[in-house]
């Protein structure tokens, strides 16, 4: 979903955000760096496949996933990272590694790591490796309607 149609989304539900844009980065620690916004305010978006169905996992630009304890909260037997030529086809109006964390417009269920609930804002890719959306974390989960719980360890 390119910028604009992630602002649609956004007007139509009355809510407030800002765009933030910065020069090209990749990595969610690049990203962080670049837009001027702390790694734990920074929510990345891992694609898994849980019994080889696709969910989003989101968790702050500092902390990685633990496979582990997103199975013990899915019940999910087999808990895997997807491959980009998995799921690429699902966002293709989206920069690969850029999707926002919004897998309820893509049908997949979203799972939250329970730090991002810290900070009263997220910010998070829009689509692009030059922009960021930012929002309140309430209006995130408001639209979004995550499982919020332990998924993520620092990382090392």
């Amino acid at each position: 979903m390119p910028i604009r149609k992630l602002r649609e989304f956004l007007d139509s539900h009355g809510v407030r955000y800002f765009v933030v844009s910065h020069s090209p980065a990749y990595t969610a620690q690049e990203i962080a760096a670049s837009a001027h916004v702390p790694g734990k305010e920074l929510a990345k978006t891992v694609i898994v496949t849980l019994d080889g169905k696709m969910a989003m996992a989101v968790l702050p630009a500092s902390r990685q996933l633990d496979l582990e304890l997103l199975g013990k909260l899915t019940g999910a037997n087999e808990v895997e990272l997807a491959g980009e030529s998995e799921f690429s086809g699902l966002f293709s109006e989206c920069e690969i590694g850029a999707m926002p964390p919004f897998g309820n417009l893509y049908g997949m269920a979203v799972y939250v790591s329970e730090e991002l609930e810290d900070d009263d804002e997220i910010a998070f890719n829009a689509g692009a490796h030059t922009e960021l959306l930012r929002l309140s974390y309430e209006s995130y989960k408001r639209l979004v309607q995550p499982k919020v719980a332990k998924l993520s360890l620092p990382v090392k």
